[in-house]
């Protein structure tokens, strides 16, 4: 869906920098998104461009959002608020032009409440929601699910693969999708 938003938008032209927070371990995500200079801290043997700055003038994907540490989730509100950072390590603010786009599968309004993820940030980042909900709620669009990769996968694969049997959709269909 990031991909789709960004395809279609008038930022198409302009880098569209994905950045997994889940995947990344906290202590090294600041760094990643912000970037740092050389000698911020120990191993930091060289100045590193963060995501943020990748993404000037394009798009900015943070998936999993809701799992950002509380102090990132400040740093990310000031950056949202001012379109300016620092990064690790200097002293001068760095300004870009990069449009946000966040997913995540938890429940941030529930995260909100129990005081797990900051309010300002959480309606900073909520001017559109797009809920999509999981593949077991939407059963009908298995079949076009399907068609779509019978066509991928058979040019990729170079084999005439135009139909799977009634069986194997049903079984797609009644699967719980967990």
């Amino acid at each position: 869906t990031a991909e789709a938003l960004h395809a279609e938008s008038p930022r198409r032209d302009g880098p569209l920098v994905k950045v997994d927070c889940a995947s990344i371990p906290e202590d090294l995500l600041e760094s990643e998104l912000f970037g740092h200079r050389k000698g911020a801290f120990t191993g930091a043997d060289r100045d590193r461009t963060g995501r943020i700055l990748q993404a000037d003038g394009g798009t900015l994907f943070l998936d999993e959002i809701g799992d950002i540490s509380p102090r990132l989730q400040l740093r990310l509100l000031r950056f949202l608020q001012e379109r300016t950072f620092y990064p690790v390590g200097q002293d001068q603010p760095v300004q870009v032009d990069v449009r946000v786009i966040t997913a995540t599968n938890a429940n941030l309004q529930e995260k909100v409440q129990h005081g797990h993820f900051r309010e300002d940030l959480f309606y900073r980042l909520r001017v559109i929601e797009i809920n999509l909900p999981p593949l077991r709620a939407r059963r009908e669009g298995i079949p076009l699910l399907v068609s779509h990769f019978l066509t991928r996968f058979s040019a990729k694969l170079h084999r005439d693969i135009t139909a799977i049997s009634d069986q194997a959709m049903q079984a797609l269909v009644n699967y719980s999708w967990p």
